[in-house]
């Protein structure tokens, strides 16, 4: 009897044990990566790709990716052929693909679907969103000390981009005297209004720039780099277009991100819903200063951003 006894409370302080514990996934082989344009775009779709790429490496599973998926029916075919392959993970790199996941995971109950800056919606999809910012202020923290003429511009995609208004406040805590000029391209990669709007703040005097588009971005900073003037990098560090121009750069490791995410789901532990990601998770950070920002400068900020992290307060809280 008491050996009876004996076993079946170890039976139940197991299976309490295990109560609360994910499950790992285990038979987590396969993943796939939606891009809406191309990896070879040195910026955003490249740092996805890079991503996918680090998730091969470091979790030894199997990757696929399709290009141009911009479109519900494109999406749709590459997720059933994803399917297929036995897909465990699908990436869409973008808020594009919040309504093709939100119409599809139902579908595929055994995938789940990850995208960015969105609400996802169903037990299996996620939506990554980078709490950006604190990236912006202290980027504005740097744009506004380095300025010359009190005049500073952001070309941004979207009025919906929280390192936007993280600039401008970042920027006037810096010199409340500070004239910050905003435009919007209400677009990811038209270079054409980009460049109007840089003609526009380089006629103001504007002499530090901050291209919050993945997709001009560059040419923006090249022709700043032209003119003699400052820029703030964006998604990547830019520092490589000039450390004479770029005065540092915000950076969001996506590849880090979706390592994160992979690991998450290998383990069983990829919640689904809106999930935030900051500095204190290492996926974003200030690029390298120019050595044109003085070091005390430098230090000053790093201190800012380690009191951030420990406390989430910015200078102005």
């Amino acid at each position: 009897m008491y050996n009876k006894m004996g076993i079946i409370l170890i039976l139940i302080i197991s299976f309490l044990a295990g109560c609360g514990q994910a499950s790992p996934n285990e038979k987590f082989d396969k993943v796939g990566l939606l891009v809406p344009d191309t990896i070879n775009d040195q910026v955003w779709g490249t740092k996805g790709y890079k991503g996918l790429l680090k998730i091969q490496s470091e979790l030894n599973v199997d990757v696929f990716y399709k290009e141009g998926m911009n479109n519900e029916l494109a999406v749709k075919q590459a997720v059933e052929e994803f399917a297929e392959k036995g897909v465990d993970l699908i990436f869409g790199h973008g808020n594009e693909y919040q309504p093709f996941f939100r119409a599809l995971h139902e579908e595929y109950p055994d995938i789940h679907f990850v995208f960015f800056n969105g609400d996802a919606k169903g037990d299996n999809v996620t939506s990554l969103n980078f709490k950006s910012h604190a990236m912006g202020f202290f980027a504005g923290m740097v744009a506004a000390h380095m300025s010359n003429s009190d005049r500073i511009g952001i070309i941004a995609a979207f009025e919906w981009q929280p390192e936007v208004e993280g600039f401008y406040q970042g920027a006037k805590f810096e010199n409340p005297d500070i004239n910050v000029k905003i435009h919007y391209t209400q677009s990811w990669g038209d270079e054409k209004i980009a460049f109007q709007y840089l003609d526009e703040l380089m006629n103001e005097q504007v002499d530090v720039v901050y291209p919050a588009g993945d997709g001009y971005n560059v040419p923006v900073i090249k022709r700043l780099k032209d003119n003699g003037l400052y820029a703030i990098g964006y998604i990547s560090d830019q520092a490589d277009l000039g450390q004479q121009t770029v005065l540092t750069s915000t950076v969001q490791h996506v590849d880090l991100l979706y390592l994160l995410v992979a690991e998450r789901f290998q383990n069983g532990e990829l919640e689904s819903g809106n999930l935030s990601f900051d500095f204190d998770e290492g996926v974003i950070k200030l690029g390298k200063f120019s050595p044109l920002v003085d070091k005390e400068y430098q230090e000053q900020i790093q201190s800012h951003i380690e009191t951030y992290k420990q406390t989430g307060k910015l200078p102005n809280e």
